[in-house]
């Protein structure tokens, strides 16, 4: 297209959920509550497991981990959701919505791997117990974490890269409540077939691998449970691995459908809806099924709980 004539375009302006207002004060209650909950909530995890020694093992590092991610997940979108929700115009300069795209689909890739690590921890757990901490030494667990960061952060390079190089002559309005791939490509005046086809493919490489290592994982250890003798003994690893499997299939079932599909074959009011699952829900349900349903976990806030108040009111006393 030649775009020598048109103007270009420096800011964007997002559509969100269309709707009368006290609809949108009601999605913004709502998506408050929860958003609040999941930053309370993951931030207290991080705070327990770098206070009590007991959970400084390799399944709670990764949970740590999570929770840290799960904290910059949300705030690279939510926030803006939030403000689309109570404000009729919300713009965003193309500059700050390139970076929202790399930051989130950074913290996406980070999420999809360390799902697949935690997945390989539990499989090590269940299926090698006597191997287990020769193979997941904490220096091998800070290997997967650091792993996890560093590689995701670079896998979204090479689009973000080529849609900053990319050309916006309007229309400005992006039919989303935050930097989509999807959304950002319609908007531009420049052939974005390469650039498609390139986050296409890193997207469902690092979506479906990380997939099938999570479900290889689960499936061995079902295998595993199942051979075990007795119900008592089957019941508690049974537990967990149902409620880690609800996770997984939520979060991972609205990704492969938001983004494994071809360029160019996407219904935005459907993906709007998608997109609060993974953005908003699942951080929260992850919290309270990998962490909270924990009973360490929960032993463990009751300690830190117990040895605050204690030096509160010895404190108190003194004064």
């Amino acid at each position: 297209m030649d775009i020598t004539n048109q103007t270009r375009v420096t800011e964007f302006i997002f559509l969100g959920f269309p709707g009368v207002l006290h609809l949108r004060i009601t999605l913004f209650v709502i998506f408050l509550i929860v958003y609040l909950l999941s930053l309370m909530g993951n931030t207290l995890i991080i705070f327990i497991v770098l206070m009590d020694i007991t959970l400084q093992t390799p399944m709670y590092i990764f949970l740590g981990n999570l929770s840290f991610l799960e904290i910059w997940y949300t705030t690279a979108t939510v926030p803006k959701l939030l403000d689309i929700c109570l404000s009729q115009v919300v713009t965003i300069s193309v500059s700050g919505c390139i970076t929202q795209y790399y930051f989130f689909f950074s913290m996406g890739a980070t999420e999809c791997i360390l799902l697949a690590v935690m997945a390989y921890d539990q499989y090590l757990a269940i299926c090698s117990p006597l191997h287990y901490s020769l193979l997941m030494s904490i220096r091998m667990c800070l290997r997967f974490s650091a792993g996890s960061w560093i590689g995701d952060f670079i896998a979204p390079l090479p689009p973000t890269i080529l849609i900053s190089h990319l050309n916006f002559c309007g229309p400005q309005k992006i039919n989303h409540f935050f930097c989509d791939s999807d959304p950002i490509f319609k908007l531009s005046c420049s052939d974005t077939l390469l650039v498609e086809t390139l986050g296409y493919t890193c997207t469902s490489v690092v979506i479906l691998s990380s997939f099938l290592l999570t479900m290889s994982s689960y499936g061995y250890i079902v295998v595993t449970i199942i051979k075990l003798s007795s119900q008592k003994a089957q019941k508690k690893p049974f537990s967990t691995c149902a409620s880690h499997l609800t996770v997984v299939s939520i979060y991972y079932g609205t990704i492969i459908f938001a983004y494994v599909h071809p360029p160019a074959k996407h219904n935005f009011t459907i993906g709007k809806v998608i997109s609060v699952f993974y953005c908003v829900v699942t951080p929260l349900v992850n919290l309270l099924i990998y962490t909270l349903r924990n009973k360490d976990v929960k032993t463990a806030f009751r300690k830190v709980l117990a040895r605050k108040i204690l030096l509160l009111t010895t404190n108190m006393q003194r004064i």
